[in-house]
């Protein structure tokens, strides 16, 4: 699943080339990916309509369009957003479900294997701040995302520390590979209690989840499996993973083979030495 910085990538991409663009044709090829409106009626609503910016909310992409709504965009597992000069050949989009002509001639196609992804309207006049509470928390790369933020949010909680990573609703952006990434920076084991992990160990979690988030963003993201940026290029952050996907290889700080287990029911990768169990 595209995870903060994939999409953070994409939204730079998308910045530098479509503000000032307006929307003229809106082709849907799966009704499902505006499901549960009818893919004519979310045209009927931002046809006509110019993109002012390219903004983000945790995994959400978000067209902020000039009469106030905002068209959101959620990837999921194998969604895919690749902007074009022109139209892209027939073919040349695997698994196409939309597909923009914005008025310079334009493309920005929406691909997805597995069509788990899904776009929506955000009515103009909507209160964001009460929009998004309880589904997306705080932004991990935000000023507000302080050490003592991230010891409130997983003071008193029983869950596993990833599991809580994993929380959207607690920290926005975070998905299965930077979760695994982050905490073996910190050396923390992916089951031992949110709550129960101590005040140093925090310190280092909070580093590590920002340094993670950082550098795979100036990578360009991780193309593991089908992700691709918004140009339909390969990330780099793959050749960067120190234990995610390195299942039985040697720990890059001790030597001891990397496992993989289950973990709040997704594969996660640590080091038994690094990060013993509680």
């Amino acid at each position: 699943m595209p995870e903060l910085p994939e999409v953070e990538t994409i939204r730079r991409q998308l910045t530098e080339r479509i503000p000032g663009r307006r929307l003229d044709r809106l082709d849907v090829a799966d009704p499902l990916i505006t499901a549960p409106e009818l893919p004519e009626a979310l045209a009927a609503r931002i046809m006509g309509q110019v993109i002012e910016r390219v903004d983000r909310r945790g995994k959400y992409l978000l067209l902020r369009l000039d009469e106030g709504d905002t068209l959101a965009l959620h990837l999921r597992m194998t969604g895919r957003l690749h902007w074009r000069p022109g139209t892209p050949a027939d073919g040349e989009e695997r698994f196409l479900r939309a597909l923009f002509t914005l008025d310079d001639g334009s493309t920005l196609t929406f691909g997805d294997q597995r069509r788990f992804g899904r776009m929506w309207v955000v009515p103009a006049g909507t209160d964001e701040r009460a929009y998004w509470r309880g589904r997306v928390g705080i932004e991990p790369l935000a000023a507000g995302f302080t050490t003592d933020h991230l010891a409130r949010v997983l003071t008193g909680r029983r869950v596993g520390i990833k599991a809580a990573l994993l929380n959207q609703a607690l920290v926005a952006g975070i998905g299965n590979m930077y979760a695994d990434e982050a905490l073996f920076r910190a050396g923390i084991h992916p089951e031992e209690s949110a709550g129960e992990v101590d005040r140093a160990r925090i310190k280092r979690l909070h580093r590590g989840i920002r340094d993670t988030l950082r550098t795979a963003i100036r990578e360009g993201g991780a193309s593991i499996d089908t992700y691709r940026d918004g140009l339909g290029n390969q990330g780099q952050m793959q050749e960067q993973l120190r234990v995610h996907r390195h299942r039985d290889d040697p720990c890059p700080t001790c030597g001891t083979t990397i496992v993989k287990t289950t973990v709040a029911q997704r594969g996660t990768y640590w080091c038994p030495r690094c990060q013993p169990r509680p």
